[in-house]
């Protein structure tokens, strides 16, 4: 990327790998909770 030095453009990369990780995280949880709050809702 113009204007970053090669440290600066190593740190995005693990700042955009690791953006990933925990939106992929995050994906899980929801989907999770969603599925808990139905499974919960069934078993009333």
């Amino acid at each position: 990327e113009p204007g970053t030095t090669a440290s600066e453009n190593a740190e995005l990369r693990e700042a955009r790998k690791r953006i990933r990780l925990l939106e992929q995280e995050n994906e899980v949880l929801r989907r999770a909770a969603a599925y808990l709050s139905q499974a919960n809702l069934a078993g009333k």
